[in-house]
């Protein structure tokens, strides 16, 4: 008999619905032995209601107590053990080391955030005092801080089992803001997702938080998702997956009675600019840098390097031949599903239909075994580049495309074509350092992060990381989704107008009890108000 999986519903273990899925091993192209049974409309209603519920009882809880509970939840992930890896590894193919490297990333960003509520000043209170004697007309006492917004649907990723999924970045900044929070399982890593979920309703129990703070909800079609964002009691949205998938939730969310954000993360091809003098004084060092970056996890990363701005001349070519070399020479990584495989395939087809695109190696699945796609470079030329925007279309896997570019006016010009994209590289010698600044200042209005003579895959987990870009590679530019400024998305400022001070939370009241920096009449200071 097949093992049963569920969903978990206000720390309950819930399967009432009668369409089921498999998770599916990519080496192997075999279903699991575990049946999964889609969320009902049913469960997904008791889900939100209890969220909201909870909500009710911890939207007051003190930073402190939310921090407790982010550090329990990376303790409980942690003491799940090589179950964890190995059920990620058997669902995913990303291999142990990887996934070891992502739990880390998932129980530190936990308590990062469990560190900034400690310190209290992500609240970010204002107080600009009375001015009783002002003219012609006197000044209230104005004070203002971030509250948390209410239940938080969040949707995992494909390509982070771990750091983008049940307890990642997302879960982990609603919860520091005190938003409870229904996660949406990928239906890639379901058993992963359910186990993970498990150590957080653990946490949840043991700190005392109501039940409804946290649920899991698995299926495999749009309906489940759907009937999430349109949820009355739903007060924002956060995704990290497909443009497609993203702007149907953002239009779902927005047509709702009453709108709420949709923080989509929705890809990006990431472009990678080569002056000549870095191609010159060191070409062989930059072609492998770039090809271990763009076949980095299969490719499987939002900030892969999918597209290259590269002189046309002879030594950009010839650059471009040893990056076609490494690639060639490289075994393709296994892809996460069937799903992702027939996509690339799909895309790379469709690039190779537009006219001035060629093919120079790669561009097909790779038969046998697992879910594969041959490392791939494409190449076209930066006039065919400016005139078709399709080719800024997301290549999700080993596969980047080549501009060739006449002299530096052309790649200027390049870059000034652009759609928003999450990073921009570039690649330059000190002598070129004058039109590598001008490059820069063409592209900063087109991406969020831009990296000096590196790569883009590899996100740190800072208090400075912007993860984030213009549409379409996010829907909300002002915000990143990596970084302990990822909290400021499930907060909403609230003013206090002539409050007497000891009605007032304690982090706007006049002696500051909780000691935490705030701004004051135009200045910081931990300072009390006289």
């Amino acid at each position: 008999m097949p093992i049963t999986g569920h969903n978990l519903i206000a720390g309950q273990f819930s399967h009432d619905g009668t369409i089921t899925f498999r998770s599916i091993d990519p080496r192997r192209r075999a279903p699991g032995d575990t049946v999964f049974y889609e969320a009902t409309p049913e469960e997904i209603d008791r889900a939100v209601r209890a969220a909201a519920d909870a909500f009710a009882e911890t939207r007051n809880y003190p930073a402190r107590r939310l921090a407790d509970l982010l550090d329990r939840v990376a303790a409980e992930i942690e003491a799940l053990g090589d179950e964890l890896l190995e059920t990620a590894d058997r669902e995913t193919a990303l291999g142990l080391p990887r996934l070891a490297g992502e739990r880390a990333r998932t129980t530190s960003q936990l308590r990062a955030f469990a560190a900034l509520l400690r310190e209290g000043s992500y609240v970010e209170a204002i107080i600009d005092t009375a001015l009783p004697n002002r003219q012609p007309t006197p000044r209230p006492d104005i004070r203002r801080m971030l509250f948390p917004i209410g239940p938080v649907t969040v949707f995992a990723a494909s390509n982070f089992p771990l750091a983008f999924s049940v307890a990642g970045g997302d879960t982990a900044s609603a919860f520091a803001a005190g938003c409870p929070v229904i996660l949406k399982a990928h239906p890639s890593h379901p058993a992963t997702s359910e186990l993970t979920a498990q150590a957080v309703n653990r946490a949840v129990e043991a700190q005392g938080f109501p039940a409804g703070f946290f649920s899991l909800v698995q299926g495999a079609s749009v309906e489940v998702g759907q009937a999430l964002v349109r949820h009355p009691a739903i007060e924002a949205v956060a995704f990290t997956g497909s443009l497609r998938g993203g702007r149907a939730l953002f239009d779902a969310a927005a047509a709702r009675a009453r709108p709420i954000p949709v923080y989509a993360e929705m890809g990006s091809v990431n472009p990678v600019f080569f002056l000549p003098g870095a191609i010159r004084d060191g070409g062989a060092a930059l072609a492998e840098g770039l090809v271990a970056s763009v076949t980095l996890g299969a490719g499987q990363f939002c900030t892969n390097p999918g597209l290259l701005f590269v002189p046309d001349t002879a030594e950009g070519r010839a650059f471009v031949g040893m990056v076609c070399e490494r690639m060639a020479a490289r075994e393709p990584g296994v892809l996460l599903n069937a799903q992702i495989e027939r996509g690339l395939a799909g895309a790379v087809a469709e690039t190779l239909s537009h006219p001035g695109v060629e093919c120079l190696i790669g561009g097909e699945i790779v038969p046998g075994g697992g879910y594969c796609f041959a490392n791939t470079v494409l190449q076209t030329t930066a006039a065919a580049f400016i005139a078709d925007p399709a080719l800024q279309s997301e290549h999700f896997g080993p596969v980047t495309l080549v501009v060739l570019c006449a002299d530096e006016g052309e790649m200027l010009a390049a870059a000034g074509a652009l759609h928003g994209h999450l990073t921009a590289s570039i690649h330059a010698a000190p002598d070129e350092w004058g039109v590598a600044a001008t490059l820069a200042d063409r592209v900063r209005d087109k991406v969020g992060r831009i990296v000096w003579n590196g790569f883009p895959t590899g996100v740190e987990v800072v208090y400075a990381m912007q993860h984030g870009g213009p549409y379409p590679a996010t829907t909300a530019p002002a915000t990143t989704s990596v970084g302990m400024t990822a909290i400021r998305r499930f907060l909403r400022p609230v003013a206090f107008q002539n409050v007497p001070d000891a009605l007032l939370p304690p982090a706007l009241q006049n002696a500051n009890p909780l000691g935490i920096w705030r701004i004051v009449n135009g200045q910081w200071t931990r300072a009390g108000v006289e």
